[in-house]
């Protein structure tokens, strides 16, 4: 319980392998196809490691016979459509929540600095009711975020931020110092933009696609990266006005960006070399 059948990563499934191999059981009996896995390369596997060690493979449902070859050949296209079903199911969910994501809600996730989530109900079209997550606002927390614009833009240094806080003892959300990369994401996020046409413009110029009217709230991004630790190109992001009002002005979010632009490329000249006329020493 609590794994699922899409990939065969799951603790008893792994020891299940490892009782095949030394042969602890003649028979594997399942429900259903799909309850083994619904990947083909992974069903393939598991199933020529069943044959290697003489176990019969017995679905319950489907009434697989896999001591004859066309036997074999039904498992192995009934696996194909159950892979077919798991990933139609996928995109489809994918889609819906991207849809929602136009609209602006929040779907969930790590909840930015200066806010917290809120479950709440309401009555659909159908007038079932429905529930979503909400951000409301951390009032002690968005002062904090007011703190850390106002200082970069004096000072023009993300290192310079976070040290005024290391010393001044200010901790993040969960008790932590605020790093200088914790810090960098917090000025490039939107979230805490008051929108309006100028932040609108900027964005869209940028290459992501905005959704909603700007209002003074802020904006909820989305679709950024693929299965958590591959980051799509811009051009697939989303930023959508959302249900929470915002706390800096768009001029001084916009400056926030092009100061942060103009110090990455600054960085990128390395001295002692021909692009810059500074001496190492």
């Amino acid at each position: 319980e609590g794994f699922s059948g899409g990939n065969i990563n799951r603790p008893e499934f792994k020891q299940l392998l490892k009782d095949a191999r030394v042969k602890k059981f003649d028979a594997l009996i399942c429900y259903r196809l799909d309850r083994i896995s619904r990947n083909v390369a992974d069903f393939s596997a598991t199933l020529e490691l069943l044959q290697s060690n003489n176990i019969d493979f017995i679905s319950i449902k489907e009434q697989f016979d896999t001591s004859t070859p066309m036997g074999r050949a039904m498992v192995y296209i009934s696996s194909v459509f159950a892979q077919l079903e798991r990933e139609t199911i996928a995109e489809r969910v994918r889609d819906n929540m991207l849809q929602l994501a136009k609209t602006g809600r929040w779907l969930g996730g790590q909840v930015p600095l200066g806010f917290e989530s809120e479950k709440t109900s309401y009555l659909d079209d159908e007038f079932k009711e429905r529930t979503l997550m909400r951000l409301i606002p951390n009032q002690e927390e968005l002062e904090l975020v007011k703190l850390i614009f106002n200082t970069y833009l004096i000072k023009q240094s993300i290192t310079h931020v976070a040290k005024k806080l290391s010393i001044s003892g200010i901790k993040g959300k969960n008790g932590g110092e605020l790093k200088s990369s914790q810090i960098s994401k917090i000025l490039k996020n939107p979230v805490y933009i008051k929108s309006n046409s100028l932040s609108h413009e900027h964005l869209k110029n940028t290459g992501i696609n905005v959704f909603g009217t700007p209002n003074g709230n802020g904006y909820l991004t989305y679709n950024k990266t693929k299965k958590i630790t591959v980051d799509r190109d811009i051009t697939e992001w989303i930023a959508a006005v959302g249900q929470h009002k915002g706390i800096i002005d768009a001029a001084d979010w916009i400056k926030v960006q092009n100061i942060m632009d103009q110090n990455k490329v600054k960085k990128t000249i390395r001295l002692g070399t021909g692009a810059s006329n500074n001496a190492i020493l």
